[in-house]
């Protein structure tokens, strides 16, 4: 049980991930086009989550898009053995909203408005897998709205402030080693939900006409989950055992600061440069309370220890005439999953991102187009709390779509 309730809350952590672990920022299609960079550029609405103080320089715009995720997880048990197997995950469909409003072209006020989903795919495994006692299936579904104030103090300087609330909902299926009358493998789903509290500040500068930096800072958020819910369908005689029962907990989630830099290379090209970093440190104690506790579901305590973690990107945007703009990008993820910590749930490994993209803009209309393959690099381990061992590899197609509209 103790095992069961870790996955559910590991799961639960990374439906609120910013930055690091097993996530992808996919809060723009003009900065998925260029390695997911935006730090230190005008990105117009979607500044709002890349950095808020290029918001102050944004015109009244509303902007939605969409993206589907095509993602494939791969385990090969150690030598001698010769198990291999794919995950079975479905198309995750993330979006993502973000409005702009300044009152009139005078003043240096704006304000914005963001809904997004982190993450809103999952993963699952054949149920008789070899990991099944692990893990069956995952579902996750976040939304994110950030509410934003930008301030543009001069011609160069811009800084915003947004209050980020945060709601995700999950499920999650698991086999339990205990055998019904016809052989079949008993199971636990957990389902729940919670909410989490942080801020979005951010400061842009224009050194020059040529280049232009941004800082921004997204807080850790403590999310808290209570009330939900553990059933199992166990043999009759062990119902006792595994009664239907609530449960909370409390998870300290990572804060990111980002660095970006924008140069004008040329009359019509321009490079970006972003770093994120992560402090995931602080995610390194999951604890649970039950409220029906038996011999076999006690609260408990489990360690992630989980390290901080740095992402480089780098991206190019080219104006090829008045109507189309073409991107290409690509970014390093670092992992902040220690040798020992690695779970079915969370195959994390330093993860290799190759982006392209392109914009067609006719009158006040423009329309975002990006596509995205995420390699991660084979990783062998063995979790030292399960002793489950294997060989795992990653890859996920992306593509993207927005349209927004300049007033």
């Amino acid at each position: 049980m103790k095992q069961i309730i870790t996955t559910t809350l590991i799961l639960f952590a990374m439906s609120y991930s910013i930055a690091g672990g097993f996530q992808i920022n996919l809060q723009g299609q003009r900065s998925a086009g260029m390695g997911h960079t935006g730090t230190g550029l005008r990105m117009g609405a979607s500044s709002g989550f890349f950095n808020p103080g290029a918001l102050a320089f944004a015109r009244t715009e509303v902007l939605i898009g969409i993206n589907l995720i095509a993602s494939k997880v791969g385990y090969r048990e150690l030598k001698p053995g010769i198990y291999t197997t794919e995950s079975t995950s479905g198309i995750g469909t993330p979006f993502h909203g973000h409005v702009a409003l300044r009152l009139n072209e005078d003043s240096p006020f704006v304000f914005g408005f963001s809904a997004y989903t982190p993450f809103g795919s999952g993963i699952s495994y054949d149920s008789q897998w070899k990991g099944q006692f692990l893990l069956r299936e995952m579902a996750l579904q976040t939304i994110f709205y950030q509410g934003t104030f930008a301030y543009q103090i001069n011609e160069k300087l811009g800084v915003g402030l947004g209050y980020v609330f945060g709601t995700g909902d999950f499920k999650l299926r698991r086999g339990v080693p205990l055998q019904h009358s016809d052989g079949s493998y008993s199971e636990a789903n957990l389902s729940g939900s919670g909410t989490g509290h942080g801020f979005n500040i951010g400061i842009f500068y224009e050194l020059s006409d040529q280049v232009s930096m941004g800082l921004s800072y997204r807080s850790g958020v403590k999310v808290a989950l209570d009330g939900g819910t553990a059933q199992f369908d166990v043999p009759p005689s062990l119902d006792s055992n595994f009664p239907t029962t609530n449960f909370g907990s409390e998870i300290n989630l990572p804060s990111v600061t980002n660095f970006g830099i924008s140069i004008q290379l040329t009359q019509k090209t321009r490079f970006n440069f972003d770093v994120n970093y992560i402090t995931w440190s602080s995610y390194d104690t999951l604890s649970f309370d039950f409220e029906d506790n038996t011999e076999q579901l006690e609260d408990s305590k489990s360690p992630r220890n989980y390290t901080n973690a740095a992402i480089l990107r780098a991206g190019i945007e080219h104006e090829f005439n008045n109507y189309f703009v073409f991107r290409g990008g690509a970014y390093y993820d670092f992992t902040p999953v220690q040798n020992g910590y690695l779970t079915p749930e969370t195959p994390d490994m330093d993860k290799i991102g190759v982006t392209i993209g392109a914009s067609y803009s006719i009158k006040h209309w423009n329309i975002d187009a990006s596509f995205m393959y995420i390699y991660g690099s084979e990783r062998t381990d063995t979790n030292l709390e399960t002793g489950f061992s294997g060989r795992w590899t990653s890859q996920a197609f992306i593509p993207g779509i927005s349209v927004s509209y300049k007033f």
